[in-house]
């Protein structure tokens, strides 16, 4: 199996920090154990023209080095074209192959150095994507898989909190209330009108002094 090694791509949807599969009752996929009934791991990726031309170009000289008798005489292109021009495609591996569970996607970063087993990787975040090609025949039609085997995050895309609800009149936090440190909140000092001291003894005329210069 040849790899390949896709680059400069928009990530979508990635899961790869655990298996995951489509729960029918939730509507959504979602972590499960690596030998549960189609666990995979998964990235999809979006790429110009002339990235998708490349990577076909290379899956098709597999699929000739590779096709057998009664195959179909050339690759089917299965990338999704977007309406902006861009193209998308898939990349996955099995949580487990014959009940021997598979060793998960390396994840590093632009330096290589490796990412914790728990990284979340974002949609939209840029990324290279290594990838083993693997020609298949399924129900007598045949292509070749994309087999996921590593992601260098080039740029990252923090995750945003998702805020399902729209703005609507009603209760609004005043950010600067009790907050002594915003603008509004910092009101001018009033000036001290200093009483006259009543007339005391020799003795305190030099501690009303010190105070009065203190004061100053």
């Amino acid at each position: 199996m040849e790899q390949y090694i896709i680059k400069n791509v928009e990530a979508l949807w990635p899961k790869i920090n655990t298996t995951y599969h489509f729960d029918s009752n939730e509507g959504r996929s979602v972590p499960c154990e690596p030998n549960a009934q189609n666990a995979e791991y998964s990235i999809q990726f979006r790429m110009d023209n002339a990235t998708a031309k490349g990577l076909f170009t290379a899956m098709s000289e597999c699929y000739q080095a590779n096709k057998k008798d009664k195959w179909a005489d050339k690759l089917e292109r299965t990338f999704v074209k977007d309406d902006d021009g861009m193209f998308t495609h898939k990349a996955n591996l099995k949580g487990a192959y014959k009940n021997e569970v598979t060793k998960k996607p390396l994840q590093v970063d632009a330096n290589n150095n490796k990412l914790p087993d728990e990284f979340l990787l974002t949609t939209g975040s840029t990324v290279n994507i290594a990838v083993q090609f693997v020609p298949y025949d399924m129900g007598g039609k045949q292509n070749v898989s994309l087999r996921l085997k590593a992601v260098q995050v080039i740029k990252y895309v923090p995750m945003e909190e998702r805020n399902p609800f729209e703005a609507t009149d009603g209760f609004v936090f005043n950010k600067t209330e009790d907050n002594p440190f915003t603008e509004d909140a910092v009101a001018e000092p009033k000036k001290v009108v200093k009483k006259p001291s009543p007339p005391t003894k020799d003795a305190d005329d030099d501690l009303s002094s010190i105070v009065d210069d203190w004061d100053d």
